[in-house]
C-alpha cells in the first residue's frame, strides 16, 4: 500500500481534468432542453390558433389576425407578453380556403369535400444562453393543418 501522503490532492487534479467536459455537458443537457420547450410551445400555440380558426368560417381577416395574436400573445387580443422571446405575428402564416384556394379549398375526401386551415410559424430564432455550447439556431417551419367548417 503506497503512502497516504502521496495521495494528497489526487481528488483535486482529478475534478479539474473532468470540471470542463462535466459543465459542457451540464449546459447542453440544458440549453437542449430549452430548445425542446420553446419549440413544443410554438406547436402548442400553431395547434391553438388552428383549432380556433376550424370553428370560424372562412374568409374573415379579423379571425386572421386573431388566430395570430392566439399564435404569438395566447390570446386573441394581443395582449400580454410573448409566449416565446421574440416571436412576431410577422412569423406566423395562416393558410385558409381563400388565402390559399388551391390546397385549402373543397378538398376531397372519402366522405366528401372540406375544407383545411393551416398555421405555420417560420423563422423562430433560438438564442442559446451559451452559445460555445449550443449555437443559436433557427427552427424550420412548425406548422398544424385542421379541418375548417364549411
Amino acid at each position: 500500500m503506497k503512502n497516504p501522503k502521496n495521495q494528497r490532492g489526487v481528488a483535486a487534479v482529478e475534478l479539474a481534468i473532468l470540471i470542463v467536459p462535466l459543465l459542457v455537458l451540464t449546459f447542453g443537457v440544458t440549453e437542449f432542453g430549452r430548445a425542446i420547450y420553446q419549440y413544443n410551445i410554438l406547436a402548442k400555440a400553431t395547434r391553438d390558433a388552428t383549432r380556433f380558426l376550424s370553428a370560424q368560417g372562412p374568409g374573415d381577416p379579423g379571425d386572421v389576425a386573431a388566430a395570430q395574436c392566439l399564435a404569438v400573445y395566447g390570446n386573441r387580443d394581443c395582449t400580454g407578453t410573448v409566449l416565446v422571446p421574440s416571436l412576431t405575428t410577422a412569423m406566423v402564416n395562416v393558410c385558409d380556403s381563400l388565402g390559399c384556394p388551391g390546397t385549402h379549398q373543397n378538398q376531397a375526401t372519402g366522405s366528401g369535400v372540406i375544407n383545411l386551415v393551416t398555421v405555420t410559424i417560420t423563422g423562430y430564432p433560438f438564442t442559446s444562453l451559451v452559445p460555445f455550447v449550443v449555437p443559436n439556431i433557427t427552427f424550420g417551419p412548425i406548422s398544424t393543418t385542421m379541418r375548417q367548417v364549411l
